[in-house]
C-alpha cells in the first residue's frame, strides 16, 4: 500500500543540522524541567491508603469516581479487586490518617445509599513511600535494561554507527515525553512507564526499517554519496512510515479520548510518543549516523566479513 503515487524527492539530510539543533534544545529543556520541577508522581510511587469496599451490586466505576470527586477525593484511583462488586480505592494520605480516611470513604457511599445499597468496608491499609520508591527504581531499571538490550541488538545487526544513531533516536522520544509530563505536571504513574517502553519499541521499529533500506541502497547505489543514499532510502520508506504512524496515532488518540481516566496518562504518552517517534526515525537517527562518519566502505566491509564467516562455517 502506497500513500504517494510518485516517489518523493525531499532533501531531508540538507536540513539535518536544523532538526538536530531543535531536538537538542528540546532534550536540554526536558531535562532541565525534570531536574528543577520534577514529576507529579502518582500513588503508585508516593504511597497512600488502600480502601477495599464491597457492594451488593456491581457499581459503575465512572459513577464511583464522580461520587468521590464530589466528596473532595478527586485524586482517588478506583479499580476492581477480585470480583466486580469489590473495589479498591487508593488515596494520597499520611500514616496517621489511615483509619479516618477509610471511615470517611465508607460514609460517602452510605450517604448515597440509594445508588450504593449495602456497601461494606472490608479493609484499610497504608502503603508507605518505600514501596513506591521500589516500584520507581524497578521501572527505571526496566528502561535501562531495554536500552542496553536494544543497543546490543542493533549493534549486532547493523554497523555500530547505525546502532548509535538508532539508540539516540530511541532515547530522544521518552525524554521528550517525560519533559512534557514535567512541564504539565500531569500524574506520572506505572502506566506511563509502560507507555515509555512501548514508545521505545515503536521508535526502534521505525528506525530499523529505514536503516534496512539505507543498508540495501548503500550496496546498490555505488555512484551516489552517503547523504544522497540516505535521502533516497528515507523517501522510499516515507509512505510506509506515514501510513503506519497515522494508524498508530489514531489508535492512541482513541484511547486518549475514550479510554477514561484510568489510562489517561498511558494514552497521553502514546499520542506524544508516536509523533516524536516518527520524527526521530527520520530526522535524528540518520543524521547521527552521518555525523559519526558513516561511509559506504563500513557497510560493505561488514557485509564482506559476514559473508566470509558464513563461508568458513560452511567449509567446517
Amino acid at each position: 500500500m502506497e500513500l504517494f503515487k510518485r516517489r518523493t524527492h525531499v532533501d531531508f539530510m540538507s536540513r539535518r543540522w536544523i532538526f538536530m539543533g531543535v531536538s537538542g534544545l528540546l532534550i536540554l529543556a526536558s531535562l532541565a524541567v525534570f531536574l528543577v520541577r520534577g514529576l507529579n508522581y502518582s500513588i503508585d510511587f508516593t504511597g497512600g491508603t488502600l480502601v477495599e469496599l464491597a457492594f451488593s451490586k456491581t457499581p459503575a466505576l465512572g459513577d464511583v469516581r464522580n461520587t468521590l470527586a464530589q466528596a473532595g477525593f478527586s485524586d482517588a484511583v478506583v479499580q476492581t479487586f477480585g470480583g466486580d462488586r469489590d473495589l479498591l480505592i487508593r488515596l494520597r494520605t499520611v500514616p496517621g490518617e489511615t483509619s479516618a480516611v477509610g471511615q470517611k470513604i465508607l460514609n460517602v457511599f452510605q450517604q448515597a445509599s440509594a445508588d450504593y445499597p449495602g456497601v461494606q468496608l472490608r479493609r484499610t491499609e497504608y502503603v508507605g513511600p518505600e514501596v513506591g520508591k521500589e516500584l520507581r527504581n524497578k521501572g527505571m531499571m526496566a528502561l535501562l535494561l531495554v536500552t542496553v538490550g536494544i543497543l546490543i541488538y542493533v549493534g549486532l545487526r547493523f554497523e555500530w554507527r547505525f546502532a548509535v544513531g538508532g539508540v539516540v533516536a530511541m532515547l530522544h522520544d521518552p525524554i521528550l515525553v517525560v519533559g512534557f509530563f514535567a512541564v504539565t505536571h500531569m500524574e506520572f504513574s506505572l502506566t506511563v512507564i509502560a507507555a515509555l517502553l512501548v514508545i521505545m519499541g515503536y521508535s526502534l521499529n521505525d528506525t530499523v526499517v529505514v536503516f534496512d533500506r539505507m543498508r540495501e541502497d548503500l550496496r546498490a547505489e555505488r555512484n551516489a554519496n552517503v547523504m544522497q543514499v540516505f535521502n533516497i532510502a528515507i523517501n522510499e520508506t516515507l509512505s510506509r512510515t506515514v501510513i503506519t504512524s497515522f494508524i498508530t496515532f489514531m489508535v492512541a488518540l482513541a484511547l486518549f479520548l475514550f479510554g477514561g481516566p484510568v489510562i489517561h496518562g498511558f494514552a497521553t504518552a502514546l499520542v506524544i510518543g508516536v509523533v516524536v517517534g516518527t520524527y526521530s526515525s527520520i530526522f535524528v537517527a540518520s543524521p547521527v549516523a552521518l555525523w559519526l562518519g558513516l561511509r559506504r566502505e563500513h557497510v560493505l566491509k561488514r557485509q564482506f566479513l559476514g559473508a566470509r564467516d558464513r563461508n568458513d562455517g560452511a567449509r567446517l
